[in-house]
C-alpha cells in the first residue's frame, strides 16, 4: 500500500493488515501493533529532517529513530508523546500555516489533516464543504502530494483542497461539472507532475487533468471508460481506467496510474499503454508506485507483490 526509500538507502514496504516492513538489501526486518505501530494498515510513509521515518496508519500516526517505534497520536482517543495543539472538533480560522520541514498526516475520518511542526501535531479543519450523501466521511483524507510554489494537494473522497500557505484551490463537483448528477467525485490519489499539472485519480471517475485553469477527463479523452459504465465503484472490465488509487512520474517525464482493476499504465506524453505484471497478463489492483533515488520504478499489488520497471517490463522483486 505503501512504497518509501529513505535516506540511507532502506526501502520501507507498508502493507494493507500486517504493518511494516524494512528492507536494507539483504534482509527483512518488520514492524507492527506489538512494535508501537499505532495500526497494522499502512497510508503513507515519509522522513523528517533528523531521519525519523514516519508512518500514516489507518488509526494514528508512529515514527521509527532507528531503534525503537514511538506511537504519536491515535486517531479519536488522544495523542501519545506528542501534544495535540487541536482537537478535531475545534475550528479555527486562520489556523492554517506552512513552514520548512513541516510534516503533514491524514486525520482519520475527522474532515480535516494534522501538520507536525517538529513538537506540536496540528489538526487543521477544512474550509467548509455542502454535505453530498450526509456522510461527514466525504471528507476524509485519502491522499495527499506536495506541488510547485509552496502548495500541498490535499484529495479526500469528495474533494480536492490545495493551500499555497495562504490560499486555498478547491476542486468539487462543480468544478468538474458532476453537480446534480448521480456520477460524483471520489478522489484515491493526486499527484502534481515535473510541469505542474495536477491529475486526479478516481474510482469510477477515472483521471482528470489540470492544466491551469483548464480540466480534462483524461480517461474519457483516451477512450478508456466502457460506454456502458455507471462511473461508480462497480467492477470495470479489461482496458478500462476507471479506479485510479496510484499515481507517479518516472525520470522521463512519463506519468504512471495504478488501477483497481486494471493494473498498471503509461502515459509517455503522446501514448497511454497498460502494461502487464510479468505472470501472463493478469491484471493486479496497484496501490502504489514509486520512484527512488536511482530513478527505478516500484510498484506494489493488492496481493502484496513488489515488482520493479526495467525499461520494457515489470520484473518480480519480492
Amino acid at each position: 500500500r505503501a512504497i518509501f526509500q529513505d535516506a540511507q538507502g532502506h526501502y520501507w514496504f507498508g502493507s494493507a493488515q500486517q504493518g511494516v516492513a524494512r528492507y536494507d538489501g539483504q534482509a527483512f526486518t518488520y514492524f507492527n501493533q506489538a512494535d508501537g505501530l499505532a495500526d497494522n494498515q499502512i497510508h503513507s510513509i515519509k522522513e523528517d529532517h533528523v531521519g525519523r521515518i514516519w508512518f500514516n496508519t489507518q488509526s494514528g500516526i508512529s515514527s521509527f529513530d532507528g531503534r525503537k517505534l514511538q506511537l504519536h497520536h491515535r486517531m479519536g482517543t488522544g495523542t501519545a508523546g506528542i501534544p495535540l495543539a487541536k482537537s478535531p472538533q475545534a475550528e479555527v480560522p486562520g489556523s492554517w500555516m506552512r513552514q520548512p520541514g513541516d510534516l503533514w498526516f491524514e486525520a482519520g475520518n475527522a474532515t480535516g489533516v494534522y501538520r507536525f511542526d517538529g513538537q506540536t501535531m496540528h489538526y487543521l479543519p477544512f474550509p467548509p464543504q455542502q454535505a453530498r450523501h450526509g456522510s461527514f466521511q466525504d471528507y476524509a483524507v485519502t491522499a495527499m502530494a506536495e506541488g510547485q510554489h509552496n502548495r500541498l494537494w490535499i484529495a479526500t473522497y469528495g474533494a480536492v483542497f490545495g493551500f499555497d500557505g495562504q490560499d486555498f484551490t478547491i476542486i468539487n463537483d462543480a468544478t468538474l461539472g458532476y453537480n446534480g448528477s448521480e456520477q460524483r467525485l471520489h478522489v484515491r490519489s493526486i499527484f502534481e507532475d515535473s510541469k505542474g499539472r495536477l491529475w486526479i485519480g478516481n474510482n469510477g471517475l477515472g483521471v482528470w487533468l489540470k492544466e491551469g485553469d483548464a480540466y480534462t477527463d483524461f480517461s474519457q479523452k483516451f477512450g478508456l471508460v466502457p460506454p456502458s459504465s455507471k462511473r461508480n465503484g462497480d467492477q470495470s472490465p479489461k482496458g478500462s481506467l476507471e479506479h485510479v488509487f496510484a499515481i507517479a512520474e518516472d525520470r522521463q517525464g512519463h506519468i504512471w496510474f495504478g488501477d483497481r482493476d486494471t493494473g498498471i499504465w503509461q502515459f509517455d506524453g503522446t501514448r497511454l499503454l497498460q502494461h502487464h505484471l510479468g505472470d501472463g497478463g493478469t491484471d493486479h489492483f496497484v496501490p502504489s508506485i514509486y520512484t527512488d533515488q536511482k530513478g527505478v520504478l516500484w510498484v506494489g499489488t493488492g496481493e502484496g507483490h513488489v515488482f520493479t520497471f526495467n525499461g520494457k517490463t515489470f520484473e518480480r522483486q519480492f
